[in-house]
């Protein structure tokens, strides 16, 4: 059995569901933020449906377990929250693809600093720089002339 300490659903109080440990092994295990419809189409999650996967998201996200991330392209996208340890702590820049989706965390590229008004309380911090990620830029290189990619 494993101990409190070193589960982190039972560190944060929650329940250790099926759905709990295996959407944030997945989660923990992608090392990226991740979609709703990226998780979904995951073997490993094809067993939960679509309400059961956002109810779990929303649990690990206010235990902490998990930040969201706003892409422009309006989906949010899930990473692991780890204590201690190198992950996504979500104090830092994130890329998003605009062609595939596909987010990464810019983990040696912290946050800039800023001064908001005195007495105002900040809520939160997101920073998304956008564009094609290498693979996108390749298959469009590698494109038929006058097709549409």
């Amino acid at each position: 059995m494993t101990s409190p300490t070193a589960d982190p659903l039972r560190a944060a109080g929650l329940r250790r569901t099926p759905a709990r440990v295996a959407v944030l092994a997945r989660i923990e295990a992608l090392s990226r933020p991740a979609s709703h419809a990226e998780l979904a189409a995951l073997p490993e999650l094809a067993g939960l449906d679509d309400i059961t996967l956002y109810r779990t998201l929303a649990t690990l996200q206010e235990a902490g377990l998990v930040h969201r991330v706003h892409g422009i392209d309006g989906v949010w996208r899930y990473c692991a929250q780890p204590t201690g340890v190198q992950g996504c702590p979500g104090n830092h820049v994130h890329f998003l693809c605009t062609r595939c989706g596909v987010m990464h965390c810019l983990l040696d590229q912290p946050m800039p600093r800023v001064e908001v008004p005195a007495g105002a309380a900040v809520e939160g911090r997101h920073f998304l720089v956008f564009g094609r990620c290498v693979a996108c830029i390749g298959s469009a290189a590698a494109a038929v002339p006058g097709e549409t990619a």
